[in-house]
């Protein structure tokens, strides 16, 4: 057991979420994957996590196991497509992790993904939050068009809005 760990997640401040994700940002965050989403027939969701409690702090719960829990919590595997896609920020440990529906398998590399994560936590390390998760979308963008292009009706499957847990 991580006792530093226990005590960060334990101390960190939920006003700090709101300072660097006020609802301005938020606002262009959800912009920005909508405009995202005209472009191909996949979905993305942004969740963002201040600290993790008591208890999945003792049973050592990792960012990528939370991950996955918001990811079906949020029935991010719920498309018809299996494209889903959740980017999962847990800022007490300035982590984030993507989580990618089965539709991604053979397509995507688990290296691909985790090159994307490492830029964003490489903007959030300057304190630069809005630009990390823009580029994020950005560059999740670019697969998703890639291997889901638009054809046909776009249906909006996922809610657009980012969350704060």
């Amino acid at each position: 057991m991580n006792i530093y760990r226990i005590f960060k997640h334990l101390l960190y401040p939920q006003w700090r979420v709101k300072g660097a994700f006020p609802d301005a940002v938020m606002d262009r965050i959800e912009a920005a994957v909508t405009a995202s989403e005209r472009a191909h027939h996949g979905e993305i969701r942004f969740a963002v996590e201040g600290a993790l409690d008591l208890l999945p702090l003792i049973r050592q719960v990792t960012a990528r196991q939370r991950a996955m829990q918001v990811f079906a919590d949020l029935g991010v595997w719920d498309t018809e497509a299996n494209n889903g896609v959740l980017i999962y920020l847990l800022l007490a440990d300035r982590d984030v992790e993507i989580v990618a529906d089965r539709g991604f398998q053979s397509r995507v590399s688990p290296a691909q993904w985790e090159r994307v994560c490492r830029e964003m936590e490489t903007s959030f390390a300057t304190g630069e939050f809005e630009a990390g998760v823009l580029t994020g979308i950005e560059r999740i963008d670019a697969l998703l068009a890639e291997h889901f292009p638009l054809r046909g009706e776009n249906i909006n499957e996922l809610s657009n809005r980012p969350l704060v847990l």
